[in-house]
């Protein structure tokens, strides 16, 4: 047996205590659905080879799986989990290394975990993921001797001596394909529910001449979801666990339990976060900023020393530079902010490029959609935008401007120049029907 590693994530459920039209596994935990948690855990643990085993009637998952660039094996109809790795034997034919069974609904269980899973094949020849369960309800118990394994007992199947022991199954096992297969063949659907157990295997195993031991993990590790409110507490030990790692890394979070997280958040030292504060993926905040209460970022970067909020809203491919200010009712998307830049009320910056030392005026809009493309803004270095200026895209503002307040700003302003747009109010009759017709048969043509 060669130590190159595979993993089998089971996937095939039917989701319906989710009650949802998406499969449970695609659900999000950290904002990251729960089958990407597990191919990202598989892909930490060292894994060369992943199959992921669905249903016939999970076609989203078998989307989201091949889109993560996994096999697929389909195990039809469910018969239970021994089964469902058996759907993936013809994946696995060419494979001599080892084989580990992952859970696409079991998110949160830490690469650190996954490789002691693993690395136990060194001195044994199966080994099983337990924890110790803080009620152990319907949880397999693992029955062991010293450091040996001796059965996976289901609760149904247990007696009630077992069914006083505390150490459970994550149902996370790993072998050598040749053993895990050869004992799976010989599993047999003779208990209470009338399916192939995979735990079957420790037995069988075990009569072979086989050595089996028990990995112990964290109870918040191994948290499997099948219902919504199943989802809401490993959102909840997703979320305490995200926030214990940001503390430590010299980040201050003023009401820690009310600040939520995603799977990648990325925050540097010397920050500080309000309450109330949302960051969706992908979002860098570099040191010493300063996040105040109910703001909302996502898919962006926070300089270092820039201070946001209360209650902004930093949206996708915004970057702000060093020093900036966005204040309070403020939202930003796809807008790149220099240095020392502030846009401090009320105002919407979108598809703009903003230069250094800006002073953009409470209620700025820039007006970037025509009902048909987007447009840029630009505004150079030290210019000044006036309250309650409409900027229409495209349009430059040069070095130095001064917009008067109130404006629309439909024209290039100079560098250092002083850009007045008070004008009377002109209606054209029928310009908008023409326009929509014009763009509508452009449209058709592309």
């Amino acid at each position: 047996m060669t130590k190159e590693r595979a993993a089998i994530i089971l996937a095939a459920g039917k989701s319906t205590r989710m009650k949802s039209a998406t499969s449970k596994v695609l659900h999000p935990v950290g904002g990251r659905p729960m089958l990407s948690w597990v191919k990202a855990l598989a892909d930490s643990a060292g894994v060369s080879k992943i199959v992921c085993v669905v249903g016939e009637a999970n076609a989203d998952v078998r989307a989201a799986a091949e889109g993560l660039g996994m096999e697929i094996a389909v195990q039809e109809p469910q018969l239970g989990t021994g089964h469902a790795v058996l759907a993936a034997k013809d994946n696995l034919k060419d494979f001599e290394g080892i084989v580990t069974v992952l859970y696409a609904d079991t998110p949160l269980i830490r690469a650190e975990t996954a490789s002691r899973v693993f690395d136990a094949l060194d001195d044994a020849d199966v080994a099983v993921l337990g924890f110790e369960a803080e009620d152990p309800a319907a949880y397999g118990r693992l029955i062991t001797d010293g450091d040996e394994l001796q059965a996976i007992v289901e609760a149904k199947e247990a007696t009630p001596e077992q069914l006083a022991v505390t150490l459970c199954n994550s149902g996370v096992i790993s072998a050598s394909r040749a053993d895990m297969y050869s004992a799976l063949d010989r599993v047999t659907n003779d208990n209470a529910k009338g399916e192939y157990y995979l735990t079957d295997v420790i037995e069988i195993l075990r009569g072979d001449g086989r050595r089996a031991v028990a990995v112990i993990g964290d109870e918040a590790e191994v948290l499997g979801v099948n219902s919504r409110h199943d989802l809401a507490l490993a959102e909840q030990a997703f979320q305490s666990a995200k926030r214990a790692e940001i503390m430590s890394e010299g980040v201050t979070l003023r009401d820690p339990d009310s600040v939520i997280f995603a799977f990648d958040t990325a925050i540097e030292n010397d920050v500080e976060v309000g309450a109330n504060v949302v960051f969706g993926p992908g979002v860098t905040v570099r040191r010493n900023a300063s996040i105040h209460p109910f703001s909302h970022l996502e898919d962006c970067e926070i300089g270092e020393g820039a201070n946001i909020g209360p209650f902004a809203r930093i949206r996708p491919g915004t970057i702000l530079g060093p020093d900036t200010r966005i204040g309070n009712f403020v939202e930003t998307k796809k807008a790149r902010i220099g240095q020392g830049s502030k846009v401090n009320h009320l105002s919407y910056i979108g598809d703009a490029e903003i230069g250094e030392d800006v002073n953009v005026g409470a209620g700025t809009i820039t007006c970037n959609y025509d009902g048909y493309n987007k447009h840029t803004t630009i505004i150079e270095d030290g210019a000044f935008v006036g309250t309650h200026s409409s900027l229409v895209a495209p349009v430059t503002i040069g070095r130095g401007a001064f917009l008067g307040s109130g404006g629309v700003i439909t024209k290039d302003v100079p560098a250092d120049a002083l850009a007045l747009a008070r004008a009377d109010q002109v209606n054209k009759e029928d310009w908008a029907k023409r326009y929509h017709t014009a763009q509508r048969k452009r449209k058709d043509k592309s």
